[in-house]
């Protein structure tokens, strides 16, 4: 991949290093990525967004396209890593993001990886064993943060999956997809939010 890569920057120059990618449907500058980053930053790390190439796409031509085949996602998250020029860094990423991380922790040497919403699998589609095969075997020490009623995989499905001994899991109360709980689950969603970034730095704290 060729061509600097836009970041967007929270935190300060040399607290530890992470790059956070965006998920599937809206880009870095989402809500939930900016809350994320904004609050991972407020807790003294140092996060740098970028965006896939088709999402910069969709904001030039003003509509929306699909995502990229996931080698070029990895392309560009290879190229962002090799652009941040830390010695050291962690891998983040929402929902698509956060799979294309798992995906190239181990060859990128990356201190530790957290995914926002893993996707383990389609909504209402069946389980494919071929996309989490790479969990099984991840080095990567990884932190999922995940609804627990996640439609992308909810606490009951994971429970059944063979993870590495280096994954972690994080569950989010009656969180959705979005880590949002329903208003009538009596959960604060901004609590939830923070008690899930304080967990996050923690991790990354201990790794980096």
């Amino acid at each position: 991949m060729t061509g600097t890569i836009p970041f967007l920057r929270n935190g300060s120059v040399g607290a530890p290093t992470i790059l956070f990618a965006h998920g599937a449907g809206l880009g870095s500058d989402s809500p939930f990525m900016d809350a994320a980053a904004k609050g991972l930053a407020a807790r003294g790390l140092r996060v740098l967004r970028f965006e896939f190439p088709y999402m910069a796409e969709r904001r030039d031509a003003g509509r929306k396209r699909p995502p990229d085949r996931m080698p070029v996602l990895l392309d560009c998250f290879r190229a962002a890593i090799g652009q941040a020029g830390a010695r050291s860094f962690v891998l983040a990423g929402k929902s698509m993001g956060g799979r294309a991380a798992s995906l190239i922790a181990d060859e990128t040497g990356a201190a530790a990886l957290v995914a926002f919403g893993f996707p383990f699998h389609p909504p209402g589609k069946p389980r494919d064993p071929a996309r989490v095969r790479h969990l099984a075997r991840l080095k990567t020490p990884m932190l999922i943060v995940q609804g627990e009623r996640d439609s992308f995989g909810g606490r009951a499905e994971v429970a059944a999956m063979a993870l590495s001994p280096a994954i972690r899991i994080h569950w989010v109360p009656d969180g959705n997809h979005d880590l949002n709980p329903r208003k009538s689950s009596g959960f604060d969603a901004d609590a939830l939010l923070a008690q899930a970034l304080d967990a996050a730095a923690l991790f990354i704290r201990g790794r980096s």
